[in-house]
């Protein structure tokens, strides 16, 4: 199915700034639809005045729809839509008898207008048979009527009063009606809920809106940013909080016929708000009970890793004790590896998330070359690793720490070489190679009989689920591939 863009560039002169106008009425016409129990279709004349193409449409949520297809991308002929042809042409709304059918619905074809054009037209189409049966449809679709004659001005939308929260409003989560003054007309059953559950003990319907607000959440209207804004005054999104309840407001403010631009600036023509509400209480405190449940796991990190250092400290004092060369050398093992399962905490201790950047963490190891081979040893990695999971992130430090040590050791017995880390990742696929320009592996090469390449492999092909293989050049240094799937 094509997109609006795609529609509008192909087959419509219309310039950039009328398709932003169309783009944010189609992004805020849910609750246009939800209000007048209709669907929605919105036309654009075609670049060569030939008819209409349907660019959107949208279903309510409040009523069974009348479109059972859907009909975006749609071409119809000018001879064939009379009514929008009118409309066009600035006669304003009108009634769609042509295209009703059979079954009784009713079609209302409106001007969509920005600064005194029609750009498009908005065809409202509802069941015939639907009459309002309560006061709380009388309100909705009188709120519907007001919001299609803004639409028609070029007063709807309102710019800059999308948010990214906009998608999260429905207008059966809860709905108030304002006059001019800021009194509650009309008030939802479910607005009224949610206001009780934020401590309203009185009357919603005939109060001051922002004054009931502010009383709920314990200050007075002249400390409530929105004070204003509940009146109907300017757009808006508020988030408040009583002592039992987190409510999301928006505010959409109504104008009557005849306002101007100009007269809109100092709230003449203001014709109150529709308010919509949405109670956000569980979703707050599945929140606060996420942001405490990761500052405890940042917090767990951060102990591990202190631990970790505390047991290589240990591990050091330990070797400086000892008289046996080998025993020292055997600790001082013990320490890297410690160590390096320590940076990774570290590294996880400072986020939120449990995947780490193993760049970094790679680069800090491979520093550690320099410490044991001396400062003419040098590293490199080539590549990057990105994001790895905290599972990955772990054995694979260890595993290289334990190549890079192995070749800064035994592959310069001239004390000068080159040992590279070189990576390539392929999404979830990550091959590492660590090679040396040292003088290669012996004949008798047996890694079972390595301490380190013995915990390498087992890391790699029992915990990282990846194979591992040795590579040797007579003369021109060793190595080392490990492959594995994330």
């Amino acid at each position: 199915m094509p997109t609006l863009d795609d529609i509008i560039r192909s087959q419509t002169t219309l310039g950039p700034d009328d398709v932003a106008w169309i783009q944010a009425l189609v992004a805020d016409w849910q609750i246009l639809a939800d209000l007048s129990f209709g669907d929605l279709v919105l036309w654009v004349p075609d670049a060569e005045s030939k008819g209409l193409w349907a660019v959107a449409q949208i279903r309510p949520t409040t009523v069974a729809t009348t479109l059972l297809e859907d009909v975006t991308g749609t071409f119809v002929p000018g001879e064939r839509s009379p009514a929008a042809a009118r409309v066009l042409a600035g006669q304003g709304a009108q009634d769609d008898d042509d295209t009703a059918v059979a079954d009784g619905v009713l079609v209302r074809v409106v001007p969509v207008r920005r600064e005194e054009r029609t750009i498009a037209v908005l065809a409202l189409r509802s069941g015939g048979g639907a009459r309002a049966t309560s006061q709380l449809e009388v309100t909705y679709r009188a709120a519907a009527d007001t919001v299609v004659s803004m639409i028609g001005r070029g007063e709807f939308p309102t710019p800059g009063a999308r948010s990214e929260l906009a998608d999260a409003w429905r207008v059966g989560d809860g709905f108030i009606r304002t006059a001019a003054d800021g009194t509650v007309q009309y008030a939802s059953p479910n607005a009224h809920s949610a206001y009780r559950r934020l401590g309203l003990t009185g009357a919603l319907q005939g109060a001051d809106l922002a004054e009931v607000t502010a009383a709920c959440v314990g200050r007075t209207p002249t400390d409530l940013s929105t004070a204003a804004a509940l009146g109907g005054s300017s757009p808006a999104e508020a988030e408040v909080s009583g002592a039992e309840a987190t409510l999301l407001l928006r505010v959409i403010p109504l104008t009557a016929p005849g306002r101007t631009r100009a007269a809109g600036r100092d709230g003449a023509g203001r014709d109150g708000a529709v308010v919509l509400l949405r109670d956000v209480t569980e979703l707050r405190l599945r929140e606060k009970q996420l942001v405490s449940k990761e500052a405890t796991i940042r917090e767990i990190h951060h102990r591990v890793k202190n631990n970790l250092q505390t047991v290589a400290a240990l591990l050091r004092l330990q070797a400086r004790r000892m008289d046996v060369p080998e025993a020292r050398a055997a600790l001082d093992e013990a320490v890297r590896r410690v160590g390096s399962i320590a940076l990774v905490h570290e590294t996880l201790s400072q986020g939120f998330e449990e995947t780490v950047a193993f760049d970094d963490i790679a680069d800090r190891l491979l520093r550690s070359v320099l410490d044991v081979g001396g400062p003419q040893v040098r590293a490199e990695r080539i590549g990057s690793f990105g994001l790895l999971p905290a599972e990955v992130a772990t054995p694979l430090a260890m595993v290289l720490t334990e190549l890079v040590q192995n070749a800064a050791e035994h592959a310069f017995p001239g004390g000068a070489g080159r040992v590279t880390v070189a990576v390539n990742r392929i999404r979830e696929r990550v091959r590492m190679r660590v090679s040396d320009d040292g003088t290669g592996l012996p004949a008798d090469f047996d890694p079972s009989r390595s301490l380190g390449l013995s915990i390498v492999s087992t890391l790699v092909e029992s915990e990282l689920g990846g194979t591992l293989g040795f590579e040797s050049r007579s003369g021109r240094g060793a190595t080392v591939t490990i492959s594995i799937s994330l």
